[in-house]
């Protein structure tokens, strides 16, 4: 009999993944899981009677159940001891011991993943940071991953799909279950550029608890996490959490301070997170890691479906302050001619880091400022006749 089917069956049964990899530590493999008996499983320290109880269910009709359906979707199931389940996801201490695979997994452990979080009820605002960093990071060949809810994930992964690179969705229901509904188009998306990859078998609902679950799994294949924009309660709060146990950097885009949606987002910058401003502050802690994986192009071009994507006509500077506004015109009046990083823009303007973020986003997509080699802020080049 196949050890796959002995892995889908330890894990549909209910026992905690920490559990379950303590039974593996003392009896050997799955099959003498499976295999062994009530006061064998009693021996092992930390196993309790209601997860014996659990181990003597042998029945194989669930687990026959779900090796059909994957079957019969064209789901891939990669357990913990194959080779090609992620060695930076199987050293985490909770590994999932089964992946449902939709799609390609990436080469996890030869590439730099990192993951995108946030908020549901993000503002405008971090849906464009979302979507802009998530797409320079992949243009720059940094592997996306994230859990494809509603808010900042879906706006990292579009980013993401733009920028060229694989991705990795990371979804607590069922590999065949699109949640949210309205998502289809992404999922799809999704599974023809990367993977999409779940713990949960084919056909499980999205339930409430799955979604904490499933945030070790977005940290566990990254080598960090970039939080955007979460209040004090929230989902990307548990998984920076999760990421610091697992020894991942957890990266945080400062916010207003007066924003709840920023709230938690902004603690993790008081406890210790890495403040970024632009996706080149996360790609610059792996470019040395990775010099064949990641380049950083003189410019990323950051594309949305709203832009104005013609060019810009050659005009002088004193035709474009004319058409912008109070805030824009300040900022390009703060470069002129210079190249400015954004905290310099920040301390000669007086705008707080979102209001500096928000406009640059909007100068960059019209094509009126760019980003130089060193992370600086120029006008382009165009709207000088260079």
């Amino acid at each position: 009999m196949s050890a796959l089917k002995y892995w889908v069956w330890l894990s549909s049964i209910g026992v905690a993944p920490a559990k379950a990899k303590e039974l593996l530590s003392h009896l050997g493999s799955v099959e003498n899981i499976y295999y062994a008996g009530r006061a064998d499983y009693l021996d092992i320290a930390g196993i309790k009677p209601a997860d014996v109880e659990k181990l003597m269910c042998k029945d194989f009709e669930k687990t026959n159940a779900i090796l059909a359906s994957c079957d019969e979707l064209g789901c891939r199931v990669l357990a913990l001891q194959d080779s090609e389940y992620p060695d930076r996801l199987r050293n985490i201490y909770d590994s999932p011991l089964v992946l449902y695979l939709r799609g390609k997994l990436p080469l996890v452990d030869d590439e730099p993943v990192v993951g995108v979080v946030g908020t549901r009820k993000c503002t405008p605002y971090g849906i464009t940071v979302a979507e802009n960093v998530s797409y320079g990071m992949s243009k720059s060949g940094i592997i996306v991953s994230t859990g494809l809810a509603r808010g900042v994930d879906t706006a990292a992964i579009r980013g993401a799909l733009r920028g060229g690179s694989s991705v990795i969705g990371v979804i607590g229901a069922g590999v065949d279950v699109v949640y949210p509904p309205e998502n289809k188009s992404i999922y799809d998306d999704v599974a023809s550029a990367g993977a999409i990859i779940s713990e949960y078998p084919p056909g499980t609902q999205p339930l409430p608890h799955h979604f904490p679950a499933r945030n070790r799994i977005i940290s566990g294949v990254s080598l960090g996490v970039a939080v955007i924009e979460a209040p004090k309660r929230s989902g990307a709060l548990i998984t920076a959490s999760r990421a610091l146990e697992q020894g991942r950097d957890v990266f945080s885009l400062p916010g207003n301070v007066d924003a709840a949606a920023c709230a938690g987002s902004n603690a993790l910058l008081r406890e210790g997170a890495i403040a970024f401003m632009s996706e080149k502050d996360i790609i610059d802690e792996y470019i040395d890691l990775y010099p064949d994986k990641i380049t950083l192009p003189d410019k990323i071009e950051t594309k949305n479906s709203f832009d104005n994507t013609s060019k810009v006509d050659y005009i002088d500077l004193g035709n474009l302050l004319e058409k912008l506004d109070g805030d824009e015109r300040s900022i390009v009046e703060s470069i002129g001619l210079k190249s400015l990083h954004c905290e310099e823009i920040m301390c000669d303007t007086g705008f707080p880091a979102q209001k500096v973020l928000a406009c640059l986003t909007m100068l960059e997509l019209g094509g009126y400022v760019l980003r130089d080699k060193l992370g600086k802020w120029e006008i382009t080049s165009e709207l000088y006749g260079g």
